[in-house]
């Protein structure tokens, strides 16, 4: 059974429809690529299946239960963490934006968690006391990471996590990925940057807020719609 699963998802800002019958599953351990262009509609998806914007038709399930009427701290509390493209609060220090992303654990169980963080991201924890706004932009994306992870997510949700950074930290954002990420644990990557189908088990193409085509990494990235909207062939 998938961990998560979108059935006909719909949903949009005010009047105006962005998702037309999404139809979506990730399953335990697996990551997942969104690829589309600016304003495909990843972003939207990604804030419909946290509740930052309601599902207007279809649904969503998390771990077999029915999650698209749950408020987004119920969902969090579920297992589901959820990265913006900013992912931290620049005036806020490291500490504090660790401690944020931990809100309903207790404060012991948050420092332990952070500790463990600090030994992933030596480079945060040299400067714990800093602002994040103080940190560079690829500082700041593992901030952002690390600002997820101390909830231990079963799911989680990203972003456009290359969003402002030179190739040299994109690259470096996926090796942490790839080494700070436990194996039990779910990824929804929405991105542009096809650089992220090598973490991929799978992908889905989006476009105008509708599932182009879907397939495993490889058929992706054989795929001519792939390979003529990423790769210039």
């Amino acid at each position: 059974m998938s961990l998560l699963s979108l059935q006909g998802v719909e949903s949009g800002y005010g009047p105006m429809q962005i998702l037309w019958g999404i139809d979506l599953d990730v399953a335990a351990g697996e990551t997942v690529l969104l690829l589309g262009a600016n304003s495909a509609g990843k972003t939207t998806l990604l804030r419909t299946i946290i509740g930052l914007l309601p599902c207007w038709r279809g649904g969503i399930r998390f771990d077999g239960e029915r999650i698209d009427t749950l408020a987004p701290d119920q969902r969090i509390r579920r297992g589901i963490a959820f990265m913006s493209e900013l992912g931290v609060f620049p005036t806020l220090s490291i500490d504090e934006n660790i401690a944020l992303g931990g809100y309903f654990l207790r404060d012991a169980e948050v420092r332990r968690r952070r500790e463990r963080l600090f030994e992933l991201f030596p480079d945060l924890a040299a400067k714990r006391r800093d602002a994040a706004g103080s940190l560079s932009g690829g500082q700041r994306k593992m901030l952002g990471i690390a600002k997820v992870l101390v909830s231990e997510p079963r799911l989680l949700l990203m972003d456009e996590p290359s969003s402002g950074l030179a190739p040299v930290f994109v690259k470096q954002v996926i090796e942490v990925l790839k080494t700070s990420i436990g194996s039990g644990t779910s990824l929804l990557i929405a991105e542009q940057n096809v650089a992220f189908l090598a973490l991929a088990d799978r992908g889905y193409l989006i476009d105008h807020g509708k599932v182009r085509l879907s397939g495993t990494r490889t058929e992706l990235e054989s795929s001519d719609a792939v390979r003529e909207a990423y790769f210039g062939l």
